[in-house]
């Protein structure tokens, strides 16, 4: 019972963390299994782990999200506003990813999960986030609201987001990267991704539950899941916050160093384990 814990409590704490963070949750995932020989907790342990994720950012983003609804709801009557505007960029940037998630989700469980793709996405979306950084931090015009992109570029987030499905990408990565080109400052971004992943992180929870109503999958501690949804709530509430109060001082350089190393040490594992 305390390796299921502990197991349980190491993956709730990954969950957390890499949900937000701009590194890959497949490549920390994937090095337990490789390195420990843990076996898959099971579909009603993703449910609850993504559920942990999804009320971390719902209670912290939770006035944002009260102010984008009402605007919304005004937009439809014909009264528009900068938030507004950033409710139906979030509408329009899920999109992408919706579609790809419906059309490629089993090629990319069955063909793509492998620590060699995981190893290499890793290393090139880590220095992809490294260029972007370094435009966003050179940029002649000066960083945007959220608010101020074009549509053109909303999109562009969108169909990025959508790389996601590629395992070792990092959805909060990828979405930051492309905010990054698109002249958003490291705050703004990082905001903007964090706000994009409420529609996925439901959308998945959902499916994954629908999933594991069909097939059964009984035989789970109740007191294990209550657990593994409470910390990776806890752990990923902390990460949303300090990330915000720390990313414009110590950029992005930080995780992309990680990543490369990260990549590194998952080739190591793929060539000589």
């Amino acid at each position: 019972m305390a390796s299921d814990y502990l197991q349980a409590s190491w993956l709730a704490i990954i969950q957390g963390l890499t949900e937000f963070l701009p590194v890959s949750s497949s490549a920390h995932l994937i090095l337990p299994s490789a390195l420990l020989g843990w076996e898959d907790q099971g579909l009603t342990f993703d449910v609850a782990v993504h559920l942990g994720t999804l009320l971390a950012v719902l209670a912290y983003f939770w006035r944002d999200l009260w102010t984008l609804l009402l605007a919304w709801l005004q937009s439809l009557q014909g009264r528009h506003s900068n938030d507004s505007r950033l409710a139906w960029y979030l509408i329009a940037v899920t999109i992408p990813a919706a579609i790809a998630g419906l059309l490629l989700e089993d090629f990319v469980e069955s063909g793509a999960r492998s620590i060699l793709i995981i190893a290499s996405t890793s290393i090139v979306f880590g220095l992809l986030l490294y260029a972007a950084d370094r435009h966003s931090s050179q940029a002649a015009t000066g960083h945007r609201q959220i608010w101020q992109l074009s549509w053109r570029q909303v999109i562009f987030i969108g169909f990025a987001q959508a790389l996601a499905l590629i395992p070792g990408t990092s959805r909060s990565g990828v979405t930051m990267t492309a905010a990054l080109f698109c002249n958003l400052g490291r705050r703004e971004a990082a905001r903007f991704s964090f706000l994009m992943a409420i529609p996925i992180i439901a959308a998945s929870g959902l499916l994954r539950s629908v999933d594991l109503l069909a097939g059964n999958d009984a035989g789970f501690d109740p007191m294990l899941l209550i657990w593994a949804v409470s910390l990776s709530a806890i752990v990923a509430w902390l990460c949303i916050h300090y990330f915000l109060k720390l990313i414009e001082r110590i950029g992005f350089l930080p995780f992309v160093c990680y990543r490369l190393a990260l990549g590194l040490l998952l080739l190591l594992v793929y060539f000589w384990l």
